[in-house]
């Protein structure tokens, strides 16, 4: 059954649980194994689940509440023995299931580290190394020596988190843990995820959120009623899912149909417009907006990102990234609509030729959402001696929908005859959108579209 290119196989996994209607049923089902009269009805959370998820890839899984997701997961780390079927698991795994499984409630936030490492595959002389980054992830501060009894769900979930990415998981299995926290925190988590992503791990994402399966995953399975429905593009089965959550009941039962017998039939082939980048938009088409500077954007000084990565800087360091309105107050919760400047200096140690700064703003999964360059190749700024500085401005119309978004910076030049970056920084600033009551956005960007109704020939537009 296994294959050295497939990180988890699966083949026909089942699983029951007896449901018993009173406690005593419980005792004379053990006293009546010899007859075998049943005292419980059968509940069965999965049906014959086959699939396979290949080495390095990013899977989804979606499915409504109850669909059997979790007693997957645990089925896969081995916390759950299916009822029928075989897993195979290649790899050191590493879980976010439940907030604080495998904790022990009396125990120190700093004795469950040792314990959940030790459970993980390490020995105490690697937890000893990694146990101050660990540390420095969770940001729980003096409660690791506090019994974790004493946390709240959010502190749980940093110290699990901060533990299962510092094992050097070949395999991640995240369900809905990071839906708890704060946007700076999620982002740090999703930056580190993209990380271990990058060095080669599987992934297996399990989430509510339809936005971060197409965002973050490259497949995605649909999970109901225990069975599995579709397997695909995120893209792909994520409309299904979709289509499944918000139908009427008495359209479920024939919409589950239709999907399977779509699957079967080989649809959710890979779909080429849901690998297309976002397209940039050009500023006219955003139209025009008057603005003055008395808005509603203001400054949040605590509002800063904590995933923040300098590269090693090289002849020139980026100083002070930071939103600006267009009059010079700076800010960080901004309005949709209105006019704001992005703005960064550099202070170049050595001389360097043919410089070009550029930006990118993404969301908290970082997904890239819009940047610019300050010139192409051929059309830079030629040269800037040693201890010379500039200054960089980019000034972008707020299009975005309430939430959270995170920029980068860097600088490029030439030292000598070789193009490089100078400086780079991942995540060097923050902004939140204000939500906006009566705006009809539903996506990442707000184009500020207005709808019509056309009702026998009248025309009614909202607002």
């Amino acid at each position: 059954m296994s294959s050295e290119a497939n990180a988890i196989e699966i083949c026909g996994i089942s699983k029951s649980f007896p449901v018993y209607e009173r406690p005593h049923h419980r005792l004379w089902q053990m006293l009546s194994r010899r007859n075998k009269q049943r005292w419980y009805n059968e509940f069965v959370a999965l049906k014959s689940i086959d699939f396979t998820i290949a080495r390095g890839e990013t899977l989804g899984v979606v499915g409504r509440n109850g669909s059997g997701k979790s007693t997957l997961l645990q089925i896969i780390c081995g916390t759950l023995t299916p009822s029928a079927g075989e897993v195979q698991v290649n790899g050191r795994v590493a879980a976010l299931l439940e907030l604080g499984s495998g904790f022990n409630p009396e125990f120190t936030g700093r004795e469950n580290v040792y314990l959940n490492g030790m459970v993980l595959g390490l020995q105490r002389e690697e937890i000893d190394e990694r146990f101050e980054d660990i540390a420095a992830f969770a940001e729980i501060g003096d409660f690791m020596d506090r019994p974790v009894r004493t946390y709240s769900s959010g502190m749980y979930v940093r110290l699990a988190f901060a533990v299962a990415i510092n094992v050097d998981p070949d395999i991640l299995i995240v369900d809905e843990a990071l839906s708890v926290g704060d946007e700076a925190f999620q982002r740090k988590c999703f930056a580190r995820i993209n990380r271990i992503r990058e060095n080669g791990a599987t992934i297996l994402f399990v989430s509510h959120s339809a936005s971060t399966v197409i965002e973050l995953c490259d497949r995605a399975v649909l999970l109901d009623g225990g069975e599995l429905l579709a397997v695909g593009t995120p893209k792909h089965v994520v409309s299904r899912y979709q289509k499944l959550l918000y139908s009427p009941s008495d359209k479920v039962a024939s919409i589950r149909s239709a999907i399977k017998l779509e699957s079967q039939r080989g649809a959710g082939a890979p779909d080429l417009a849901a690998t297309q980048p976002v397209a940039m938009l050009a500023p006219e088409a955003l139209g025009s907006t008057e603005q003055c500077d008395e808005d509603e954007s203001y400054l949040e000084p605590g509002m800063v990102p904590k995933s923040t990565f300098h590269y090693d800087p090289v002849g020139a360091a980026i100083r002070d990234p930071h939103i600006e309105t267009e009059s010079g107050r700076r800010v960080n919760v901004l309005k949709v609509g209105r006019d704001y400047v992005y703005t960064y200096r550099v202070r170049f140690s050595q001389a360097a030729t043919a410089i070009r700064c550029g930006m990118l703003i993404k969301t908290i999964t970082g997904l890239e959402l819009a940047g610019s360059v300050t010139s192409w190749t051929g059309d830079n700024l030629p040269y800037i001696s040693a201890d010379g500085e500039i200054e960089v401005r980019f000034r972008f119309r707020c299009a975005f929908a309430s939430g959270s978004y995170f920029l980068n910076a860097g600088v490029q030049g030439r030292l000598g005859e070789e193009e490089v970056y100078l400086d780079r920084w991942i995540d060097a600033a923050m902004f939140k959108v204000i939500h906006e009551p009566g705006r009809l956005a539903t996506t990442t960007m707000d184009l500020d579209i207005t709808p019509e109704i056309n009702a026998e020939g009248v025309a009614m537009v909202i607002s």
